[in-house]
């Protein structure tokens, strides 16, 4: 018997989700290209280029190296990448290697990658992806100027393959038809900008998990979610999926009792702290609705038992579906992988904690 609290993914249901966006992208004419940050796990995003992804999107390039060693080899760094100090000669190596695509936001970003790529005297190829803002106020330039920096691309000697952008804003209640409608109006003005200068725009990419089933081929060529993967209890929240589609849970033991409140040993430091403003708890329990994970110390989950349940006793484990996988997974070393319950493999996160 394994010792808790550990990660656990059910090999099934992630196979079905995995399936079951490739069958989404393809209907609706679009290129999948998951965001690997989520799961962070070779094995993983193997599974996702079977089912017809067309290349993995990475954070950083950090992540891009993980997945660049173990033979992927088309990559997309959807982040503004800032490329000084020993990250440039990273960025410049790692394109030398894989087919490359970088994010840009800014035309002074612009002159960071192209010196990267140029190198010592040996340039490399490397293609820019122009990050536009479709409402999430986060990075990403106004629309109708992303031409300005695709422009700038061009004249330093980088390649453009198109435009980007993340609808974070579907992370909200009830949002996620407004942010797919808000990604599909940023990005046809930021295409047009560029096709209006005579610039090919021939990537078009954007997608989240809550969005992604909102989004479409009109405008949108390529798709780009992470956490469907696995989904966990914000989905659940946001409505997005049901309890029934979460791929993976924290196993965590019952280590004490009080009235209605159960403790097990699953704390911050493998659920992650996240608690979004909308979410009723730190995280869910599939196999228990009515359950509230309603304090979180470091080694310690509290959770207050509904009461028409009959309680846990002392020493049983419960599984918790973490309310942001992408976090809790950046937490272990590995991913215990389960088929019907019993285990199976175990799956290094290879390309935990490369956040530079």
């Amino acid at each position: 018997m394994r010792d808790t609290p550990y990660l656990a993914v059910d090999e099934q249901l992630l196979e079905a989700n995995l399936v079951a966006m490739a069958e989404h992208a393809r209907q609706h004419g679009l290129a999948l290209r998951p965001h690997a940050k989520t799961h962070k796990t070779p094995e993983i995003a193997r599974r996702q280029l079977a089912h017809g992804a067309v290349g993995l999107t990475v954070a950083t390039v950090g992540e891009a190296e993980v997945f660049a060693d173990a033979g992927f080899d088309d990559l997309f760094i959807a982040y503004p990448v800032w490329a000084e100090g020993p990250r440039a000669q990273r960025l410049h190596d790692l394109a030398g290697r894989v087919r490359l695509r970088v994010g840009a936001d800014s035309v002074a970003a612009i002159g960071m990658l192209a010196r990267a790529a140029a190198g010592d005297g040996h340039p490399v190829p490397l293609a820019v992806m122009v990050e536009v803002d479709s409402g999430h106020h986060r990075s990403g330039i106004e629309p109708a100027r992303a031409a300005e920096v695709a422009a700038a691309a061009l004249e330093q000697g980088l390649a453009v393959d198109g435009v980007f952008t993340f609808p974070g804003h579907s992370y909200d209640s009830d949002a996620a038809d407004r942010a797919a409608a808000d990604e599909q109006a940023a990005l046809r003005v930021a295409r047009d900008a560029l096709l209006g200068v005579g610039i090919p725009c021939p990537v078009v990419s954007g997608g989240s998990t809550p969005s992604a089933g909102a989004s479409r081929g009109d405008v949108l060529t390529e798709l780009r979610p992470g956490v469907y993967a696995f989904y966990d209890a914000q989905q659940w929240e946001l409505g997005t999926v049901g309890h029934g589609r979460i791929a993976l849970t924290a196993v965590a033991t019952v280590v004490s009792l009080r009235g209605d409140r159960v403790v097990v040993d699953a704390g911050s430091k493998i659920l992650s702290p996240d608690r979004p403003a909308y979410a009723s708890g730190h995280g869910r329990l599939p196999a228990q609705p009515g359950a509230r994970v309603v304090a979180l110390s470091e080694h310690h989950a509290t959770i207050v038992w509904p009461a028409n349940a009959a309680l846990p006793a002392l020493g049983e484990r419960v599984r918790i579906a973490p309310n942001h996988v992408c976090t809790a997974i950046n937490l272990v070393d590995e991913l215990v992988v389960e088929r019907r319950g019993a285990e199976t493999s175990v799956w290094v996160v290879a390309a935990r904690g490369r956040n530079t």
